[in-house]
């Protein structure tokens, strides 16, 4: 899977992290067939593997399906097992090689220039500005000058509201968790769910 292609083309990342892993579950397969194709798993979800595991299987060897909040070497090694694609780290990580030797993209987290600098150097195929609500589209803006060609997705409080100035600053993608998913990975209202996909989709489509 080349994620730099998925992350231009479809420049939506859904953030699913939750208490509840029939929820969880249920929740990613709710986003795929609401035309969201690009999903994470956070690892910090109950029976996260599971859920990945089932979702694979559901959406087919194709499907774009990531874990998040990828740590540790044997975090990577794990999520890979379990059918992930992709990885995702909330920060500069070991796991951040350790996806490169598996033969995985990774979407790493970083703040600052010297980490935009640091998970490039350990072959990051982007980077994930989080938490990206500390600085907003401003400081990603600021970011872009010293790194034009770096692809960068923010996350962390990035709502339907802020999606469009994120990707005006030059944002490749943006991740979205909790304003997308609500209470849906809690066992709640899958219909409301769809809605906001919708929105999410149309605004990064607008």
């Amino acid at each position: 899977m080349n994620l730099l292609d998925e992350l231009r083309t479809h420049r939506l990342l859904a953030i699913v992290r939750g208490p509840d892993p029939a929820a969880a579950l249920a929740s990613v397969l709710t986003l795929a067939d609401s035309g969201v194709a690009l999903i994470e798993v956070s690892l910090t979800s109950a029976d996260a593997l599971s859920i990945i595991r089932g979702a694979r299987i559901a959406l087919g060897p194709d499907f774009a399906l990531g874990a998040g909040t990828v740590l540790s070497v044997e975090d990577a090694r794990a999520a890979a097992d379990a059918g992930a694609g992709f990885l995702v780290t909330p920060a500069v990580a070991p796991s951040v090689a350790e996806g490169v030797r598996l033969g995985l993209p990774v979407l790493a987290g970083a703040l600052t220039p010297t980490e935009v600098v640091r998970t490039a150097s350990d072959g990051a195929t982007a980077i994930k500005l989080f938490p990206a609500s500390l600085g907003g589209p401003d400081y990603l803006g600021a970011l872009r000058d010293p790194f034009p060609d770096t692809a960068f997705v923010p996350v962390g409080g990035v709502d339907a509201d802020s999606v469009r100035r994120y990707l005006d600053r030059g944002a490749v993608a943006v991740g979205v968790g909790s304003p997308l998913l609500g209470d849906a990975v809690r066992g709640g209202d899958r219909a409301a769910l769809r809605e906001r996909a919708a929105t999410f989709v149309a605004a990064v489509r607008s």
